[in-house]
């Protein structure tokens, strides 16, 4: 399972790229308001950071499937790893189509049960979106929809679509995921340091510390 970041932070983004452990960006217009910063300089920014697909999604107020076509391929004209993030709506799904006929990767987001995934699919989305926290949220486990999802699409072996996961909490998630045969999780920062972290691993760097100090000094 591959990672991206969930993040619309330059600062984060910059520094999960340099540790090497993500292949891509996803934003949202929640992500980008919190920075308060223009989205397609932002998504500009990003796109020279990190070499990999880059969602940037269609105004939360664009309800219509014209609508979305047209943003969609202003965002796809910005670089060429740009992927347009469409909500699960029938209109929407009508985006998606022509869009794929067009050649531009899209990405179907707010996914909640394996049939939005599976229409999406079949309407050309390059990647669905299933989100867990807010599934685990209200009490319906997260991962039995990744694990469904992934099921279906190995199933009708004529899918290409990849599964993303989202609205990852924590690091259990991220393990879940990969084994429920997830292709991606975009994972916020604060979650890909928590993975990083561990007590013992912090104590066995003090312990080697100590034993070469001991015998060879600073």
């Amino acid at each position: 399972m591959k990672f991206f970041i969930d993040t619309a932070n330059v600062d984060e983004i910059r520094e999960a790229n340099d540790m090497g452990i993500i292949c891509g960006v996803t934003t949202n217009p929640s992500l980008i308001a919190k920075e308060g910063r223009d989205y397609k300089t932002v998504l500009k920014e990003i796109a020279g950071i990190v070499d990999g697909a880059i969602s940037g999604e269609v105004k939360a107020t664009t309800t219509d499937a014209e609508g979305m076509i047209r943003e969609g391929r202003e965002i796809a004209a910005i670089h060429p790893n740009m992927v347009v993030k469409i909500p699960m709506t029938a209109e929407g799904l009508k985006a998606i189509k022509v869009l794929h006929s067009e050649g531009i990767k899209t990405n179907c987001t707010l996914i909640f049960t394996a049939n939005q995934a599976l229409l999406a699919a079949r309407a050309g989305a390059t990647y669905v979106s299933p989100f867990l926290g807010r599934l685990d949220d209200i009490s319906t486990r997260g991962v039995d929809l990744i694990r469904d999802i992934a099921d279906i699409f190995a199933v009708a072996d004529d899918i290409d679509t990849k599964i993303i996961c989202a609205s990852i909490r924590n690091p259990m998630h991220i393990t879940d995921c990969a084994l429920a045969g997830a292709d991606i999780a975009t994972v916020p920062f604060k979650v890909l340091r928590q993975m990083i972290n561990h007590p013992l691993t912090d104590a066995g760097i003090v312990k080697f510390q100590e034993d070469y100090k001991a015998v060879f000094g600073e």
